[in-house]
């Protein structure tokens, strides 16, 4: 097994070998075989162990194991202790997927401040066996049945060719001892189960079953590829315009395809939109309907699809005193100073009379109720209806901000001025109101 796993090392990993690496530890036979493969191959290498607390004595047994293990192959090995229950309950999670979630932003912290260029796991044939099983039971697509990557950003897993036969093989003829965890003799969870009655009854129909699983993932790979250049083919086209707020696709591309819902798939599912009919739904859906997902917000404006990051951020007001000059903004930088005549009107600038303003003025949302004079207008109006007016998107219209004297509306900011505070023939003082 070490010259297998130096060849494939050598042929699709080379860059381990000039590399500062972390190998996640449990003490168990797959991620201890690891380090004595690492080690025997002489990778600079530094091991982390997480305590779950989890098991009682069994899991600090586990980290005396680790730490005496490390100290036989003098190695560099960290260890951290969590309250995993207690961060499950806050978190209202899963005992694994908080036990997972602890674990991976730990080991990217470590790796970040000590400079780590990689961190390994043990993950095998076996387990990327159960993961493909685990999400073709749950629902996927291309990408879920793929299985686990060999390389995904920092994380790498050397050992996915190997079956645990192969790896338990290794640690008899070496003599590696190692750490059982009771739990994974349990088939409580869905992972045990098909490790311990799916699995080998596959293997009893075909004793040949992870060399042909391998052919499958790699006929898949093949596949997707195909699909990716598909779909970026088809964005190239789809999409009329990105930036940090949101992604617009033009909804006309989608219906000139003989299969959209493919296509809509392929192009959301990263956002974790499930609801694949109520997605396809949205095309022929009127404006302002919308669909969440955790993550994300899809909306049907007209003829496009808006698809924005759901964030929590509290937009707070801004003060402005009579003698700022420069206020900084999410949205741009205001700029105030005076004027001696009004210059050529444009969106982002507006010239007002000092002197029918009450400082401090205050920069905020628009929310609804607020009534203004549009400039040029006869009369008050909504704000609400003239954003409608304006055919602006539910997107938009978040993104609006209004400038305020008192409870006066003086800007719906780089759409329209209020009529009350416009300069006359009697205007003795102009300022002028930039947005860049």
């Amino acid at each position: 097994m070490l010259n297998s796993l130096q060849n494939h090392i050598n042929k699709n990993l080379a860059f381990l070998k000039e590399s500062k690496i972390l190998i996640a530890i449990s003490g168990g036979i797959d991620s201890v075989v690891l380090t004595h493969l690492c080690h025997k191959l002489k990778l600079n290498i530094a091991l982390a162990h997480c305590n779950f607390n989890l098991r009682g004595n069994e899991s600090d047994g586990d980290e005396q194991f680790v730490l005496q293990f490390a100290e036989g192959l003098d190695l560099e090995v960290f260890i951290q202790n969590f309250d995993t229950e207690n961060y499950a309950k806050t978190n209202k999670q899963n005992i694994q997927i908080a036990a997972r979630e602890l674990r991976y932003n730990w080991f990217s912290d470590l790796a970040k401040q000590l400079n780590f260029d990689y961190i390994l796991t043990a993950h095998h044939a076996d387990d990327n066996l159960e993961t493909f099983l685990i999400n073709f039971i749950r629902g996927t697509g291309l990408e879920g049945l793929k299985g686990i990557p060999e390389v995904n950003g920092q994380l790498v897993r050397p050992l996915l060719p190997f079956s645990n036969e192969t790896i338990a093989a290794y640690a008899k003829t070496n003599n590696i001892t190692w750490r059982d965890d009771s739990s994974n003799a349990t088939t409580k969870y869905v992972r045990n189960k098909l490790r311990h009655q799916v699995v080998p009854l596959l293997k009893e129909i075909n004793p040949s079953l992870l060399q042909s699983f391998q052919n499958t993932l790699s006929n898949l790979s093949d596949t997707t590829d195909i699909v990716e250049d598909s779909k970026n083919a088809f964005l190239e086209r789809a999409i009329e315009r990105a930036d940090a707020i949101q992604t617009i696709f033009k909804i006309s591309e989608f219906k000139t395809l003989k299969n959209p819902k493919a296509y809509l798939f392929e192009v959301f599912n990263s956002y974790g939109f499930t609801e694949w009919n109520d997605v396809l739904s949205l095309l022929d859906a009127e404006t302002g309907k919308q669909l969440f997902s955790k993550t994300h917000r899809l909306i049907k404006n007209r003829e496009q699809l808006l698809l924005t990051e759901i964030t929590s951020e509290i937009e707070e007001s801004i003060s402005i005193s009579k003698t700022d000059k420069i206020v900084e903004t999410t949205f741009g930088t205001l700029f105030f100073e005076e004027a001696d005549a009004i210059l050529k009107k444009q969106k982002n600038c507006i010239y007002v009379d000092v002197n029918t303003l009450d400082f401090p003025l205050t920069l905020r949302k628009w929310q609804e109720g607020d009534v203004f004079y549009p400039l040029g207008m006869t009369g008050k109006k909504k704000v609400s209806k003239y954003l409608k007016d304006e055919k602006l998107s539910i997107l938009d219209k978040e993104q609006v901000w209004v400038l305020c004297s008192e409870n006066e509306l003086v800007w719906v900011v780089n759409h329209r001025a209020d009529n009350r505070f416009k300069v006359t023939k009697n205007t003795k003082n102009i300022l002028k109101i930039t947005l860049e």
